[in-house]
């Protein structure tokens, strides 16, 4: 019989996470721990793979203006699709209307942290690092890629001096992406556990009360999928099977962790491997993680209207574009925030004097809608790194 690869492997640990969540739940909630050890083993591979990659990458390259160049066809994807996919949450949402019927309960709305959206000030603040170690340490991607970028630049200025920095760095990167292959053996144990817990803890009832907004949510991500990335892949000639088969594991991990960082080191092996240039992936991924949260934008739309239609509150075609202006402003570089999609939403009802509570009533499911947008993400991030290798004219060839 065929040996079973790491895919078959997660989707066996999310069957038997599910199942003991189901039959089991005390004995679920318990598994927390074993789903941090996995989460913590995966962040601490996060910064120095970034920065090893990017800085190797871009040294290795040689060419500034390329990789000026790179950026800008990146921005611009990330702008074009995760504008499509705020409106395709705001069609899903106006179609199918799940909030009608929702009632919002006061109850619990302390619990949501309400915050403005934040200013350009403090966003452009926050993509530069006061020091390397810090945002390593907090694992704040952006800030990491930016030190790297600029480093990496400084590395190719100065030519061969800079060789046995660049040459360490190329080791370094090596070295961690065997390092992520050891971790991803304990992957299907950390997904199950993961799993698990989220089962036992909310169990099948936070189906009932809120299944039109889930069913909702993942009908309009499969339209997503459909409409908004696949396109891509023919308009830039991607090869789709190959394509799969390099984001299947990656995909699989986010939508089971419900967290882009444990999916983030086997996306850029993946990517890499798949025939996206090194320095394309070291860049591109780690930047849309900031900038390309297609998932997060389509939950964000379809989030804000509902709270509207629970509330009663009626939005005009006007009230409703000037929202998406401000969810598609607000929604860049957060990334780091933990439960950055409920802190953005928060704001944004703030803004437009929906009842908070509608964000409270939310967190019932929100792990459940979590799994759904993060997937989205990390799909959304890898294929920008092959966008971007097509469009620079890269044939992508996958290594044998």
């Amino acid at each position: 019989m065929k040996r079973l690869g790491l895919t078959s492997w997660i989707f066996i640990g999310m069957a038997a996470g599910v199942a003991l969540g189901m039959l089991d739940p005390a004995l679920a909630r318990q598994l927390g721990p074993v789903a941090s050890v996995f989460l913590r083993l995966i962040r601490s591979i996060i910064a120095p793979l970034i920065f090893a990659s990017l800085v190797a990458g871009i040294a290795g390259s040689g060419d500034l203006k390329r990789m000026g160049r790179i950026g800008g066809k990146a921005i611009l994807y990330f702008e074009v699709v995760t504008t499509l996919a705020l409106f395709l949450g705001l069609a899903a949402v106006n179609l199918a209307r799940p909030g009608d019927g929702v009632p919002i309960a006061a109850t619990a709305a302390e619990k949501t942290v309400a915050q403005a959206p934040a200013s350009f000030s403090t966003i452009l603040e926050h993509i530069f690092p006061a020091s390397l170690i810090d945002a390593m340490a907090r694992n704040d991607v952006l800030q990491v890629v930016v030190f790297a970028f600029l480093f990496g630049a400084a590395c190719a200025a100065i030519g061969a001096k800079a060789e046995p920095v660049v040459t360490f760095c190329g080791s370094l990167a090596e070295v961690m992406f065997r390092y992520t292959r050891y971790v991803m053996y304990l992957a299907p144990v950390g997904v199950g556990a993961a799993i698990a817990v989220t089962v036992g803890s909310k169990g099948v009832t936070v189906l009932f009360g809120l299944g039109k907004l889930i069913a909702t949510m993942y009908v309009a991500s499969a339209l997503c999928i459909l409409l908004v990335l696949l396109p891509g892949l023919f308009l830039f000639r991607i090869p789709p099977g190959r394509f799969y088969r390099a984001v299947r594991e990656p995909f699989l991990i986010g939508f089971s962790t419900a967290s882009s960082e444990a999916a983030l080191p086997l996306a850029l092996e993946n990517m890499e491997a798949f025939g996206v240039p090194k320095h394309i992936v070291a860049f591109v991924i780690p930047t849309g993680y900031s900038f390309n949260l297609v998932g997060s934008a389509l939950y964000l739309s379809l989030a804000s209207v509902f709270v509207a239609q629970a509330a009663g509150v009626h939005l005009g075609i006007n009230e409703q574009l000037l929202m998406m202006l401000t969810l598609m402003l607000t929604s860049k570089g957060v990334a780091g925030v933990p439960r950055a999609a409920l802190v953005i939403l928060a704001g944004t009802l703030t803004t437009f004097h929906l009842p908070l509570e509608g964000a409270a009533v939310l967190l019932g499911v929100d792990a459940l809608l979590d799994m759904a947008r993060t997937s989205i993400n990390v799909l959304g991030n890898c294929l920008a790194s092959a966008v971007v290798a097509r469009w620079e004219g890269y044939k992508l060839i996958a290594e044998s």
